[in-house]
């Protein structure tokens, strides 16, 4: 049996924005057992990914130790793989490719190619699910990149439903996730949206479609803006899912996503329920399939945060036809 290792360092999106490319390694080779290396953080995104047998925990961004190191190759010799794919550019990270012995080991073009089997070229102008995809390229695959699927367990829609009547939602509903994150506040990070801008929308929202409910995301981060919003939208409803694959459930629920750059940005576009997202300085060109009509954003106006948007822009892309 073929046995393929993935290198994913990163938050939940950019695992979501990676599941393209193991689903078609997936397609390209059935039989294979894929596992991949992720940081602790995000090992509960791969409930919702299909294509993974195991994931391995590794803190990239740790500074590890030689014996830190040593763990992780010793937990990847085990395994004998036969082909490994790695978003990882570090030299650290390529020459610990070639301390395991796979034979086939292939990433990005950068510094230490010489540690790889397969230098794939990097082209950051599109699409970020389209630019982990072309990696495969390392392995003779030249298919289009699918769009993000994932995979949403019964459970988790019954959780979602039982929500909703929990909450009196009996037709659909409204739902926001406003931004916040520990890691986005402790990097400086301009993905949170100002509450102020965030109520205007959401009254307005309340005025013109009184009969659907505005319902709030609160993640573990979320406690003190979730608090913030709901003294200033009393009507407005909360929940909080307590893992990706319910959470998932919930954003396929809702008739519309509010939401910033975020994880619930790309579970809403794996589910194909409308959004509009805001952005600060990253680039909606680079994160959204900017070909689907039911996916809008809007970005702050050059060199300004994400506070510049103006609660009237987003209004617009909300009712716009």
């Amino acid at each position: 049996m073929m046995r393929v290792l993935a290198l994913v360092p990163g938050g939940v999106g950019d695992q979501l924005l990676f599941f393209p490319t193991l689903e078609t390694l997936k397609q390209q080779y059935p039989q294979a057992a894929i596992d991949v290396v992720v940081e602790p953080r995000v090992i509960g995104a791969y409930k919702v990914c299909p294509s993974v047998r195991k994931v391995l925990t590794f803190d990239y961004k740790d500074r590890n130790s030689l014996a830190d190191f040593g763990n992780l190759l010793g937990s990847i010799r085990d395994q004998e793989y036969n082909a490994v794919v790695s978003l990882g550019q570090r030299f650290s990270v390529r020459f610990l490719l070639w301390l395991t012995g796979i034979p086939q080991r292939v990433s990005f073009a950068g510094q230490g190619d010489y540690l790889l089997s397969q230098a794939v070229p990097l082209n950051t102008n599109q699409y970020a699910a389209a630019m982990y995809h072309d990696l495969l390229k390392g392995f003779d695959i030249n298919v289009p990149c699918p769009p993000i699927k994932i995979n949403v367990a019964k459970t988790d829609i019954d959780w979602a439903t039982n929500e909703q009547k929990r909450l009196g939602i009996t037709n659909g509903y409204i739902l926001i996730h406003g931004g916040s994150s520990a890691l986005a506040i402790k990097k400086g990070i301009d993905k949170i949206y100002p509450v102020d801008s965030w109520v205007a929308i959401a009254q307005d929202i309340q005025e013109k479609l009184p009969k659907l409910p505005i319902v709030i995301l609160k993640g573990p981060e979320d406690a003190e803006l979730v608090s913030k919003l709901t003294a200033k939208l009393p009507k407005a409803l909360v929940i909080s899912p307590p893992d990706i694959g319910k959470l998932a459930a919930v954003i396929a629920a809702a008739n519309l996503l509010l939401c910033t750059d975020s994880a619930p940005m790309h579970l809403g576009v794996a589910v194909g329920t409308a959004l509009v997202a805001l952005f600060g300085p990253t680039s909606p060109e680079k994160l959204l399939p900017l070909n689907d009509p039911k996916i809008k954003f809007v970005k702050a106006p050059e060199g300004k945060p994400i506070a510049a948007i103006a609660p009237q822009d987003v209004l617009a892309k909300i009712w716009q036809d």
